[in-house]
């Protein structure tokens, strides 16, 4: 008695559940993204030309782990009110060493707070 090959029934795709899996990755996705703008940080760079002469800007050093306004050292957290104390409203910032952007940015987030204050971040 020869066996006899059966053929595989094929049932009928269901689409059900890839509607389901589709809805849950929508969802998730939606549930998981953030619709806040992106905050902007501009930047001015030195132009060559004559600089006024009334009063000397002041200057900040940006290092990897340490800021110096005028040579003094400052923390990150009393920048603001190191520079509110001063009446110059012209701050040259200065990158030595191999700083990262996100500490510039951190520091220049901490700038813009400040009010009526010209920021040139030196090349």
């Amino acid at each position: 008695m020869p066996l006899e090959i059966r053929k595989p029934r094929r049932r009928p795709l269901s689409m059900t559940s890839l509607i389901d899996v589709i809805f849950l990755l929508l969802l998730f996705f939606m549930l998981t993204s953030t619709f806040s703008r992106f905050g902007e940080v501009e930047l001015s760079g030195a132009a060559r030309g004559g600089a006024s002469a009334d009063a000397a800007p002041l200057f900040l050093s940006v290092d990897e782990t340490a800021l110096r306004l005028n040579g003094e050292a400052v923390a990150l957290d009393g920048l603001k009110a190191a520079l509110a104390e001063r009446d110059e409203t012209r701050l040259l910032v200065s990158l030595s060493g191999e700083v990262l952007s996100q500490r510039l940015v951190d520091v220049l987030a901490v700038l813009r707070g400040v009010d009526d204050l010209e920021v040139t971040v030196l090349q």
